[in-house]
């Protein structure tokens, strides 16, 4: 599989591509990067992708959504957002993010990102806005991926990473189960967003919280589940959540890294919980 190009604009280089392009996609004779010409006006990703035509310019919000969009099959792919900003919905997208916007074939955002109707105005015309339900609960990523995939065009590439997936998922599952201490699955309570990472674990969470700021009777609730583990949103923490419990706090990263690699996200996530729990 060719590999993924990820862009992270900048304002000098998109403000060049601002002036050099005219705003929206499919402009007629423009040349592809490798010398194919652009699909024509109206043909759709599928079409363009069975014709051997270049496949879509996707612009991202976040490199989450840059992540699913990889899976799927996309190979052009600009992230807005830049990973180092670690709490991605506080960004304040630039002009030059828009510019980016406006030249895409397809635009992936999330309802919960406060910039979405920004992106949403920066998309004109041309642009395909794509709502993304960002999870990464299993059942959840693939379901996105293939959504994607049938609008990118990319349905084979989708195909050979969900089977990718799945083999690797399935040895994490086993690895961290294999490290339960004392063959027994840990009592885990989980922030709301982080549930995924205990589905990892093979554990059902004994409790949850957030998104909201946990009250004193919460607190109090979660410590008399006597968790083992606190599984909390690296994105969203306010600190050890139970500090007096005893309770073994993991840090669990949702967003994937600049190479868009979804996997990642689970080897490091599986990694932290062994090591809470006294594995290597």
């Amino acid at each position: 599989m060719a590999r993924t190009s990820v862009r992270i604009p900048s304002l000098l280089a998109l403000s060049a591509v601002g002036l050099a392009l005219v705003t929206g996609c499919g402009g007629g004779d423009t040349a592809s990067p490798s010398g194919a010409s652009a699909p024509a006006a109206g043909a759709t990703a599928s079409e363009a992708a069975s014709e051997g035509k270049e496949k879509p310019a996707v612009v991202v919000t976040t490199t989450w959504e840059g992540a699913f969009a990889k899976a799927a099959g996309a190979e052009d792919v600009t992230v807005i957002v830049p990973q180092s900003v670690h709490h991605a919905p506080d960004y304040d997208p630039k002009p030059s993010d828009l510019t980016a916007v406006a030249q895409a074939d397809f635009v992936l955002y999330a309802p919960f990102e406060p910039y979405a109707e920004k992106i949403k105005e920066a998309a004109g015309s041309s642009a395909k806005l794509v709502e993304v339900n960002l999870d990464n609960d299993p059942d959840k990523v693939k379901a996105e991926v293939d959504k994607l995939a049938a609008l990118f065009g990319t349905a084979d590439a989708a195909t050979r990473w969900k089977k990718t997936f799945d083999t690797e998922y399935g040895k994490l599952n086993k690895d961290v189960r294999a490290a339960w201490p004392g063959d027994r699955s840990p009592v885990v309570v989980t922030q709301l967003f982080t549930v995924w990472a205990a589905k990892l674990a093979g554990v059902s969470p004994a409790g949850t919280y957030g998104p909201e700021p946990v009250t004193p009777a919460q607190l109090a609730e979660l410590a008399a589940k006597k968790p083992a583990l606190v599984l909390d949103n690296a994105h969203m923490s306010t600190g050890t959540v139970l500090p007096d419990s005893g309770a073994e706090q993991v840090k669990i990263v949702n967003y994937p890294g600049e190479d868009l690699d979804l996997l990642a996200v689970y080897r490091d996530a599986a990694a932290g919980i062994k090591k809470a729990m006294g594995g290597s």
